[in-house]
């Protein structure tokens, strides 16, 4: 299936670009993580596990175990702190 995936704030400066179209057989956010993390780097350590990483599927935030959808829109982005 094919996902758009955007990515923001500093994952996005990492990995050099806001928004990709990825074409995965991923059936959940988990396992999308670990596609993109096998690509290698700058992937793998912008993505690692063990990694605090928020993700959002068609702009609810949401866990690993969200299912995707063909034409889904998933976002990665560090954890927001406020002060």
């Amino acid at each position: 299936m094919k996902i758009n995936v955007r990515y923001f704030a500093s994952v996005r400066e990492a990995l050099g670009t806001g928004s990709e179209a990825v074409e995965t057989t991923a059936s959940d956010l988990g396992a999308l993580r670990d596609e993109l993390i096998a690509r290698g780097e700058p992937h793998a350590s912008v993505l690692a596990r063990g990694r605090a990483v928020r993700m959002a599927l068609d702009q609810v935030m949401c866990g690993e175990g969200a299912e995707l959808r063909d034409g889904s829109e998933v976002a990665f982005f560090p954890p927001v702190t406020g002060g």
